[in-house]
């Protein structure tokens, strides 16, 4: 059975929602795991569900307008957390550890290929996890000059255990999952964790494909999606 890993983004301490990441429109999540928000009761009630883990993005520490680490320190004790905080550098890597289990790479804001390089020489590769980050069907990057093809091509050179394909058009869309994204990385296809826009449909059909994770937010919490269907 594939492995659904629960997503919770968080804003001002609460957990939202929102569609092809307009950070700036989301709204508080309604979820049938939790009567609130609060990320907290959020993973108590996946937990209850057959939860083992969880993604947690941090809006506020991504845009570089406050955080909500120590609420991500808090699920952590519930749920192994798998934290994207907008990683820049090594240096920001190893301060998250402290927080959560699983630190994600994105490419989003990563400074450099170099920066990456220094992660994986240094750490655990259980402990990392790479982000491509796409939109519009190119790699999303504010600090790298570099092609979808390209990055791919490093990412068998430093081999990652966990990469996730992360198509940013399509979350919270319910528009299924990105097929010529996943073409393109189909040779790296035991590692990926597929996300953004994925329905019920979608799964069956990555499952048939070989494809063992995928984070799932908008589906699951709206409860069209069982955790352990």
């Amino acid at each position: 059975m594939i492995k659904k890993i629960p997503v919770i983004d968080l804003k001002q301490h609460q957990a939202v929602s929102g569609k092809s990441g307009m950070r700036d429109t989301y709204q508080p999540l309604r979820t049938v795991f939790a009567s609130s928000s609060s990320p907290i009761d959020i993973a108590n009630g996946l937990r209850l569900n057959g939860a083992d883990e969880m993604y947690i993005a941090d809006l506020d520490l991504i845009e570089s307008n406050g955080h909500n680490i120590n609420d991500v320190k808090m699920v952590n004790t519930i749920l192994n957390v798998m934290f994207d905080g907008g990683v820049k550098n090594l240096e920001g890597f190893e301060f998250f550890l402290d927080y959560a289990y699983k630190i994600i790479v994105p490419t989003e804001t990563i400074e450099s290929l170099e920066e990456i390089e220094k992660i994986f020489e240094k750490y655990p590769r259980e402990r990392i996890v790479i982000s491509v980050d796409v939109k519009d069907d190119e790699l999303l990057s504010k600090n790298m000059d570099i092609n979808l093809h390209e990055f791919k091509e490093f990412l068998k050179k430093i081999d990652p255990n966990e990469i996730i394909l992360l198509d940013i058009s399509g979350v919270g869309t319910e528009k299924g999952y990105n097929e010529k994204l996943l073409e393109e990385f189909g040779d790296l296809k035991d590692k990926l964790i597929i996300a953004g826009g994925l329905n019920k449909d979608s799964l069956n059909e990555l499952e048939s494909l070989g494809i063992k994770k995928v984070l799932i937010g908008t589906s699951l919490h709206s409860g069209e999606v069982g955790l352990l269907d």
